[in-house]
């Protein structure tokens, strides 16, 4: 997958009727994360993404 694809697939699910939030600011949002992924040393950023996906798994299962 394309990074701009997953800027834009993120962008489809956050853009709600409850949650306004434009293809741009999600974009400005994914980008400012990885800039502060990328500052960290590999154990936290393995440890921080290790994390991000067991919370991300325990939604899908609902």
């Amino acid at each position: 997958m394309k990074l701009t694809d997953f800027y834009n697939e993120v962008s489809r699910r956050v853009d709600t009727d409850k949650t306004a939030i434009s293809a741009s600011e999600t974009k400005r949002v994914l980008s400012e994360s990885f800039l502060v992924l990328a500052a960290m040393d590999a154990t936290e950023l393995a440890d921080t993404i290790s994390k991000g996906l067991a919370t991300a798994k325990k939604k899908l299962s609902k």
